[in-house]
């Protein structure tokens, strides 16, 4: 069957196409004759209850440069489209939060939205851990700088990180002793208004930040670890890791069990979690990335694996 799609991203033109998941997505929908859409948040509009996306159907070359071209604005109601891809990167401001009010419509009217957007506004990727204490080390969250300091003293070497950024922004490695720990509770909490996630320090970060691509509950089979660059803590590759393919270990595959059913049940089609060593430190939600980089390392095509699934589900909803 051909089917519709639409890709809802940030402008195209900002897209590092040679890297971006969404950009493999596109690509191997096409190649399977499917039919491809791309908006914006400004192209979701309600009216009388009903959803429109303003879109346009979209061509792809596999290159870095020049890699798309666009056909002319059409209008079409939600129910137009088969599946409604919601690929728009953090933050997570409150125009996105209001996208997903809008999304919600879509689902009312039979599309599916990948990944459900009222997930998507109820799991924030880094809280979203709490709920698996078996799968994390210590954490705390707070704004309050005195639980900070005693999580700290009673942990030693801590990470501290912002619930709301992405690619490794903000994140600071503290030990007991660090002498410039008030100016940094300060910055990161924005002087008490802003709660951030306190985790044990896993050292096994040397070995590589594990992204495990989940599709439909289960895993890929290899992990993209990213290896922190020399004097680095993070290893996201956005601050300069170095990506490593790696088959999954027997406590990997232990974690995505964990995880799997809740993850299904919740509408998280396509789900990127991060591990360090034998622990889980967040889950990604809003746009998981490392088809690319996985597809370099291996030849695995997670996009193939991705639309494969997407069109099972479809299939299955049909009969």
């Amino acid at each position: 069957m051909k089917y519709r799609l639409v890709f809802l991203t940030d402008p195209l033109s900002q897209l590092h196409a040679y890297k971006d998941s969404t950009v493999a997505m596109m690509l191997e929908a096409q190649a399977r004759g499917w039919e491809i859409h791309s908006t914006t948040l400004q192209g979701l509009f309600l009216e009388n209850s009903q959803l429109f996306l303003t879109t346009q159907k979209i061509h792809l070359e596999d290159k870095a440069k020049d890699w798309f071209s666009l056909e002319e604005k059409e209008t079409h109601p939600a129910s137009f489209f088969h599946v409604i891809f919601m690929r728009k990167d953090p933050p997570f401001d409150t125009p996105y939060l209001h996208a997903t009010y809008l999304l919600d419509h879509a689902v009312a009217a039979g599309t599916w939205v990948m990944n459900h957007p009222k997930a998507l506004r109820e799991y924030n990727e880094k809280m979203h851990t709490t709920w698996f204490p078996q799968c994390c080390v210590s954490s705390l969250v707070s704004q309050e700088a005195s639980h900070l300091r005693k999580f700290i003293r009673e942990e030693k070497d801590v990470i501290l990180k912002p619930l709301d950024a992405m690619g490794g922004e903000l994140i600071f490695r503290v030990k007991e002793t660090e002498p410039n720990l008030s100016v940094i509770l300060e910055t990161i909490t924005q002087r008490g208004t802003e709660y951030v996630m306190a985790q044990q320090y896993i050292p096994d970060i040397a070995k590589g930040d594990k992204r495990i691509l989940m599709v439909n509950g289960e895993p890929i089979p290899y992990a993209l670890a990213r290896l922190p660059a020399p004097g680095e803590t993070r290893g996201n590759l956005a601050a300069g890791g170095k990506p490593q393919a790696q088959p999954l270990s027997e406590r990997d595959l232990w974690i995505c069990k964990e995880l799997g059913p809740s993850l299904r049940e919740k509408g998280l089609f396509f789900v990127g979690l991060d591990v360090i060593g034998d622990y889980l430190t967040e889950i990604n939600i809003t746009s998981p990335t490392c088809i690319r980089e996985l597809h370099k390392e291996t030849g695995l095509n997670a996009a193939s694996i991705l639309l494969d699934a997407m069109a099972l589900q479809l299939n299955h909803q049909r009969l």
